[in-house]
């Protein structure tokens, strides 16, 4: 994972956001065993002498992060971290494919698989956006299915008896005015029950998460239940030094599914995050499991085991070297979001473009740097077609924005009904479906 790392912020500097985060200790006993966690990580994964760890003592803590609790620390381990988008992280590489000549498909959902001629798999499928009436076959020597929690879904396409072998985990995530939680550092949280979790600052907001729970199918949206509000919101009481949080600072939430491997008798938080590779009945090759710190790896193991199978001559993998499309940049991403900055763009403003976009913001911003420019980017080079797609997926506004994304949705579906001459029965019906993102 370390060495996964380094390689996202060689190849996508502006995906691998830098941010120090802090392990608060209860006891020496628990310092040294963080510090000795940490220390191995440093020397396997060859850190930067820049981005080793230090450590706190309880002043240091208090004049760093004020927000934290305190009272019950001894010190605390603080270490540089690289988060991620990861819709733009999964974009730039479903872009970075289709610029080596992968024909990318977005919206078609695979209906049945069948052995075809020569040892072939035979897959037909169905376009799923609104008002697409496309359906078609697809032959191939070799099929891969990666559909994440989706997994079993397409094994039983293959095999209708197969067996299931994901167990699929819960997580919900909260976000507040970042006014409410001041934090210029991400912070390890422990909850009642002994998990960790973490509190995340994001632009103008900070997120709190994550449950992890098992759930029973998965959905596209899985529910939010009061009793994960309330596991999250006792949780972060627990570890900061401010007002009590209420569901009324609540400015948005989400949640997602975690495709774990399954491991009977085991709690969701005790499941190994191992990825594994399975072979089908036709030939259907799965990669089930896994973290998404390890998916350049994930996708070069799989990659491997294709062209061995269709006994191809391959060029060495390249993946760690060639930047994704965003990633070729010639600056660091404060100076370039500090460049982007002027009149209708402040400093966070400028940051945030910097970090989504990476070398393409600069011609975002001289497009207007605003939601129609951003709009537009999304249409004609990230495949979005729908107004979820542009206000969760690739800009963020309908997760993060202080009015919940409100103002940015209003815009963004006015631009889109242009550009892709929707009816205004078609933005109406847009707009509902991303209104039942807002939070109430």
């Amino acid at each position: 994972a370390a060495t996964e790392r380094l390689i996202l912020n060689r190849i996508a500097p502006h995906l691998a956001r830098r941010i120090p985060i802090v392990l608060p200790a209860t006891s020496w006993t628990t310092y040294l065993k963080l510090r000795i966690g940490v220390v191995a990580f440093e020397a396997l994964g060859r850190v930067a002498p820049g981005d080793r760890h230090e450590s706190w003592n309880l002043a240091r803590l208090a004049e760093e992060v004020p927000s934290l609790r305190r009272d019950n620390l001894v010190a605390g381990l603080v270490y540089t971290e690289y988060l991620t988008d990861d819709a733009r992280l999964t974009l730039a590489n479903i872009r970075s494919a289709h610029g080596h000549g992968a024909a990318v498909a977005n919206y078609m959902e695979v209906t049945r698989i069948s052995r075809g001629l020569g040892g072939t798999l035979a897959l037909e499928f169905t376009g799923t956006s609104p008002g697409a009436d496309q359906r078609g076959r697809i032959v191939a020597r070799t099929v891969v299915n990666a559909a994440g929690p989706w997994v079993d879904h397409v094994r039983k396409l293959e095999d209708s008896q197969s067996a299931p072998r994901l167990a699929l985990s819960k997580g919900v995530h909260l976000v507040f005015p970042r006014s409410r939680i001041p934090l210029d550092q991400a912070i390890f949280m422990t909850a009642a029950d002994g998990r960790v979790g973490f509190i995340v600052p994001r632009a103008r907001a900070v997120y709190v998460g994550t449950t992890d729970t098992f759930y029973p199918d998965s959905d596209y949206w899985p529910s939010v239940e009061a009793s994960d509000i309330d596991y999250l919101l006792d949780a972060a009481n627990r570890n900061l030094a401010i007002a009590p949080l209420t569901r009324d600072d609540i400015i948005n939430q989400w949640s997602g599914i975690r495709p774990l491997v399954a491991a009977p008798g085991k709690s969701p938080s005790e499941i190994s995050r191992r990825d594994e590779i399975m072979d089908g009945p036709l030939g259907m090759i799965t990669i089930a499991g896994g973290k998404l710190t390890a998916y350049r790896r994930m996708a070069q193991r799989i990659v491997d085991r294709c062209v061995e199978r269709l006994q191809r001559k391959h060029r060495p993998c390249s993946t760690d070297q060639e930047p994704l499309p965003g990633g070729d940049l010639a600056q660091r991403i404060a100076e370039l979001g500090a460049s982007l900055e002027r009149p209708g763009i402040d400093a966070i403003d400028g940051l945030r473009l910097a970090r989504l976009y990476g070398s393409e913001a600069p011609a975002i911003v001289a497009d207007g740097g605003d939601v129609a420019a951003e709009v537009r980017q999304a249409i004609h080079c990230e495949g979005a077609i729908t107004l979820e797609d542009y206000w969760l997926r690739r800009s963020a506004h309908g997760l993060f924005d202080l009015d919940g994304g409100r103002a940015a949705l209003a815009e963004a579906a006015t631009v889109m009904a242009d550009l892709l001459e929707w009816s205004e029965a078609t933005r109406a019906a847009q707009l509902e479906s991303c209104a039942i993102r807002l939070p109430n």
